[in-house]
């Protein structure tokens, strides 16, 4: 398995900010894709994240960073240290680091309210986190539920965006097949134009109330 630095998002702010390697050279070293070092880059994603030294942490030397300047082909290699690498993905239930978890209701939020298509299923998998937190935040049960504030997931570091596209991608194409299997047709019930301008009272009701209102000033 390949191993990738802790923090990784944090030490993909820090080597954009700091150095001069180049996006794809970032996304390689963190296990992450060149999209996702970009976004970073532009302000789109990882918001208020600190950047994590990598150097200072034992887990690159500013050798490494040098060759990788000189050379936009060059590879960094993460130091051999077990201590220095990790967010490694284990089978079954996705592993949150401690430092993360409290970010999960956050994230839940995000996905609930800007991608209702998925199922608690899918978000549990996603952020690693259960369907018990779930529920108790799509009903408002959740004990800390006023202070929560909906936040990327991407951004808080608790999955990778080509993680979440891939959520949103399948959950789509299961909706539709149902769709088909259903015989529906595609989108949302539409209203006729006469249907969405007809007032909810009659015009003798109306004419009533006018009337009412007028004896009531009299």
């Amino acid at each position: 398995m390949e191993r990738k630095p802790i923090m990784a998002t944090a030490t993909a702010v820090w080597l954009i900010d700091q150095t001069g390697l180049t996006f794809r050279q970032i996304a390689a070293f963190c296990g992450m894709h060149t999209l996702e070092v970009q976004s970073i880059a532009d302000g789109d994603s990882a918001r208020g994240i600190l950047g994590f030294d990598p150097i200072a942490n034992s887990q690159l030397d500013k050798s490494e960073i040098e060759k990788g300047e000189a050379d936009p082909e060059y590879r960094l290699q993460l130091k051999d240290n077990s201590a220095t690498f990790g967010d490694e993905r284990l089978k079954g239930k996705k592993y949150t680091p401690l430092s993360r978890r409290e970010d999960r209701p956050a994230a839940i939020s995000w996905l609930l309210k800007n991608h209702r298509e998925l199922s608690h299923a899918q978000i549990a998998k996603l952020i690693g986190t259960t369907s018990a937190t779930i529920r108790s935040i799509s009903d408002r049960t959740h004990w800390n539920i006023n202070n929560i504030q909906p936040t990327d997931p991407v951004a808080l570091g608790l999955c990778k965006q080509l993680e979440l596209d891939q959520a949103v991608r399948i959950s789509s194409e299961r909706a539709e097949k149902e769709r088909i299997a259903s015989g529906k047709e595609p989108g949302a019930t539409i209203q006729s134009t006469e249907e969405s301008l007809r007032p909810e009272t009659s015009p003798q009701d109306q004419f009533s109330k006018l009337q009412e209102f007028r004896l009531d000033g009299a």
